[in-house]
């Protein structure tokens, strides 16, 4: 294994290897498998983190390669992991490629193992499409990698993940990305696939060690291993070096004279177990590629594109055609383009820097919605799709090339290589030319004309897929001067841009170096989007609450008549002919008397909701989030999502988000809601509150609804754990106090809620792409005591700051590991009544006000020695004609019971008296 290496040649090159320029200047030295020199040549790039760069002559990133031998490496990779993993553990697994250098590499694996759907990392954001995930490549020129698969689900699953890099170095980048996936998708087994392995022994370890704490098993899967020695001081050195021959100082080897005219660079076959190392459905294999395979490349001419001699000025080819032609086709009649593509031809450039060659469009007629990568995922079915279309597109390929072509490059770019790869491949098997493929790429690599150094060449020229980043330089090396008699540019059609064609872009600078471009798009799969949600609804238009105060994910349905009388509703919910949230009650109108009982509690309670809605929100800032995201499940838990974001910016200064969303039992919480809250912030930052707790139910609903969302989109983050402001059920561990007290909002309805109903979901009225539905009641803006609520509490913060500092220390050091012991009540009392149904009985003082003003009510059952607290409560109850029973022990102040076999029929003649 440490057998040192660096002694090693490549066969040709006049037996100098590509890593020996750099080897003899740094003093780098490779150890391990003697092959490595056989895969591997040295350079130096601009990079203050690493300076030296691994060249990878099998990747077809930046040394030019039979696409046999390329797709050879990665399929038989592929095979490797199968025999591994088995034919049943690869077909739950999922393969992912690191941008850009090896989203090609990644993809021949996952054909090599043929079960697996493929994704690759990517630096291109796509507007539309939500992030699944996100990790940083340390040593990278850019760091950024982005997961955004069209299927989430792609890596929710349980089986092995595959992580293919072309180099394992560090391990830094793999350990990155499994640490963000883990927390988000845990699972049991991991692989990791390299062309060569070059971890030091302390890297070795620290993957050991990361795999034992996250209690997973990590297999590693390389062609190759050993590793880098770097002396003292070899980063300065090697940006010193750098820094000396980009400024065109003198140095050794930075004129290709040393390399010979008839110079032949001899690249080794696949790996030895080649019979499997074909792709399916091609017709051929690299087994066409033999052990002895020699691809020729003659010396680069002195015209060398970027060379380090800046006095060297190009000289373009003068053949004699000129402009820009479109490829005929074969076919009599043409297809339309594919979505996206841009069908028609373009100038050739014009002007001072333009050249005579011929740059010719070819259309490859790519099948409509195919993937041309991995970006969004790639599945097994698309694998076939794209084995059947190849043989045409290569047809189409090889008519559009000169007549008398010896000599082809493929020229991929950036990410996009397993599609300028296939289409190599398939080339090479229908001509008689030498085909070689290669990509361009956003990494700046120092060229050295030296037949011991991997980049002899670099071709600049600007980006020309509007980047994310910003305009800047792109690259392609070893193409200038390597006499080819046509280059093939295969790129997306998001980046066929007039930066392509301008006079210093990409076309030009090839067409300086070969007689004949040919440019062939294939259409950027991007995977289609739902209709845009809308901005939340804001007061005054909707709602009667500040528009800062809260932002409702709801539509507006206050046109559509909803409401239905009480007793009607009751029957179609307990037969089952409706559900509750399919209508809404008539709007409780209270009289003066019950009014007064408000406005009396209110101001009795004042300092108690003061003081619990300060010590939640402490809990919440100490424990949840620094910035939290409040989100209140509607409509109840709205206004204390207001005061929790006056709390915060009273006491800490703090402008917090908050929202409205509907949960609705049995059917769950607003999936497009927390759609929406992924879209425009942190799931790890919401924190769902609600006023109170009764028996649980809404809370358990959270729970399942928040693990199926994350099931269906594959969007994790979100945390099911309520904050309430009382918890009398004991169901949460973030709350203000345990006590049942009456909170004033829950005495009335949409007047102390901003004048919303409840949420409404019926399919009729919701679309799988709308948000659920409220309604406005602007006509009871003369009852409205919304803001008045609002008002009375926050004015007692500055009384009750003191005693809020105290009581949020001590509950943030006790113990509120939930009892569910009102769960275990609601049970026991269900029993006893007779009732047999946990969601009629309503515990709690909020939800017993629930029951009185929208339900039809059976009983109350009252604490005995329960004072003012239940005064509202008593009053409902005479209007109703509900009898109320007290009861020596019961964990809350009072219960509401709900009628359990309820028919119109069970009512009296004045519709107040409730048989049973």
């Amino acid at each position: 294994m440490n057998k040192a290496v660096n002694d090693g040649v490549r066969p040709g090159n006049n037996g100098v290897w590509s890593g020996s320029w750099v080897a003899e200047r740094l003093g780098v030295e490779l150890l391990g498998d003697p092959e490595l020199t056989d895969l591997l040549g040295l350079a130096l790039r601009r990079n203050p983190k690493r300076a030296h760069l691994l060249v990878s002559n099998v990747l077809g990133k930046h040394v030019p390669q039979s696409p046999s031998i390329v797709y050879g490496y990665g399929f038989t990779l592929g095979r490797r992991v199968r025999e591994l993993l088995g034919t049943e553990e690869c077909a739950r697994a999922v393969v992912l490629g690191y941008a850009e250098t090896a989203t090609g590499l990644g993809h021949a694996v996952a054909d090599g193992i043929a079960l697996a759907p493929y994704l690759h990392s990517t630096r291109r954001p796509v507007a539309g499409v939500a992030t699944a995930g996100g990790f940083e490549e340390s040593h990278s020129h850019a760091t950024s990698h982005l997961l955004l698969p069209e299927n989430p689900e792609l890596l929710a699953g349980e089986g092995p993940l595959i992580l293919v890099d072309d180099e394992f170095s560090t391990g830094n980048t793999v350990l990155n990305t499994i640490r963000d996936l883990h927390e988000r998708y845990p699972r049991d087994r991991y692989v990791v696939v390299a062309l060569v392995d070059m971890r030091s022994a302390a890297d070795a370890g620290r993957l050991d060690e990361f795999a034992r704490e996250i209690g997973a098993r990590v297999d590693l899967v390389a062609a190759a291993s050993g590793t880098v020695r770097l002396p003292a001081g070899v980063l300065e050195k090697g940006q010193e070096l750098v820094a000396r021959y980009e400024s065109g100082g003198a140095g050794e080897g930075s004129r290709s004279s040393a390399a010979p005219s008839g110079l032949v660079a001899h690249f080794p076959a696949p790996l030895k177990d080649k019979d499997e190392s074909g792709g399916a459905g091609t017709g051929g294999s690299s087994s066409a590629a033999p052990s002895g395979l020699v691809a020729q490349f003659p010396a680069p001419l002195k015209d060398n594109g970027d060379a380090v001699d800046p006095s060297r000025e190009a000289t373009p080819n003068t053949d004699t055609d000129s402009g820009t032609e479109t490829a005929p086709s074969r076919e009599a009649t043409p297809t339309p383009d594919p979505p996206g593509a841009r069908g028609t031809a373009r100038p050739a450039p014009t002007g001072p820097h333009s050249t005579h060659n011929r740059i010719t469009r070819v259309e490859l007629r790519w099948p409509r919605n195919l993937p041309d990568g991995g970006r969004h995922g790639f599945t097994p079915a698309h694998r076939i799709r794209l084995e059947a279309a190849l043989p045409a597109m290569a047809a189409r390929l090889a008519e559009a090339l000169p007549e008398g072509a010896h000599r082809v490059h493929i020229l991929g770019f950036e990410e996009l290589m397993y599609a300028p790869l296939r289409l190599a491949r398939e080339l090479e098997q229908v001509v008689d030319a030498g085909v070689s493929y290669s990509t361009t790429t956003r990494s700046p690599v120092l060229a050295v004309d030296d037949p011991g150094y991997a980049i002899r060449t670099r071709l600049t020229f600007p980006a020309h897929d509007t980047p994310a980043d910003g305009p800047g330089d792109r690259y392609a090396y070893n193409i200038a001067g390597a006499g080819f008699d046509a280059v093939v540019a295969v790129i997306d059609d998001t980046a066929d841009t007039p930066e392509l064609h301008a006079p210093d872009g990409l076309l030009a600078r090839l067409a300086e170096h070969t007689p004949h471009v040919v440019l062939a798009v294939v259409p950027s799969y991007v995977p289609e989007r739902p209709p845009m949600l809308p901005d939340p609804l804001r007061g005054p238009a909707f709602s009667s609450y500040a528009p800062e105060e809260v932002g409702w994910l709801l539509q507006d349905l206050s046109d559509v008549t909803l409401e239905a009388p009480t007793e009607e509703r009751e029957e179609a919910i307990q037969s089952g002919g409706a559900h509750y949230a399919e209508s809404l009650p008539v709007e409780y109108q209270p009289s003066e008397q019950y009014q007064q009982l408000f406005h009396t509690a209110l101001d009795e309670a004042a300092d108690r909701l003061a003081l619990a809605v300060g010590a939640v929100t402490e809990l919440v800032l100490a424990e949840r989030s620094p910035h939290p995201v409040l989100v209140s499940l509607a409509r109840a838990g709205t206004p204390v999502g207001v005061l929790m974001r006056r709390w915060a910016q009273h006491r800490h200064g703090l402008d917090l988000p908050h929202y409205a969303v509907s949960i609705v039992r049995g059917r769950g919480i607003d999936a497009n809601a927390l759609r929406w809250l992924a879209a425009h912030h942190d799931p790890a930052d919401v924190v769902f509150v609600d006023g109170w707790t009764g028996k649980g139910a809404i809370t358990r609903e959270l729970a399942e609804a928040i693990r199926e969302f994350e099931e269906s989109d594959g969007i994790t983050g979100f945390d099911p754990e309520i904050a309430v402001l009382a918890d009398p059920g004991s169901c949460v561990k973030t709350y203000g106090t345990r006590e049942d007290f009456l909170i004033p909002s829950a005495c009335l309805n949409s007047t102390v809620s901003g004048l919303i109903s409840r949420t409404v979901l019926r399919s009729d009225l919701v679309g799988p792409h709308d948000f659920h539905g409220a309604k406005f009641y602007r006509e009871l803006a003369g009852a409205d005591v919304s803001v008045d609520f609002l008002d009375a509490v926050a004015a007692r913060f500055p009384e009750v700051s003191d005693a809020v500092t105290v009581l949020a220390k001590e509950l943030l050091a006790a113990d509120r590991t939930p009892t569910w012991e009102g769960w275990a009540a609601v049970e026991r009392i269900s029993e006893e009544y007779g009732i047999h149904d946990v969601n009629l009985v309503k515990p709690g003082v909020g939800e017993t006000t629930r029951v009185l003003l929208r339900r039809v009510p059976w009983k109350i059952l009252a604490r005995a020695g329960a004072g003012a607290d239940l005064d509202h409560v008593r009053l409902l109850a005479e209007q109703r004609g509900v009898p109320v029973e007290e009861v020596a022990e019961l964990p809350y102040t009072c219960v509401g019971l709900i009628h359990p076999k309820y028919t119109r029929g069970a009512t009296g003649a004045d519709g107040k008296a409730v048989a049973v």
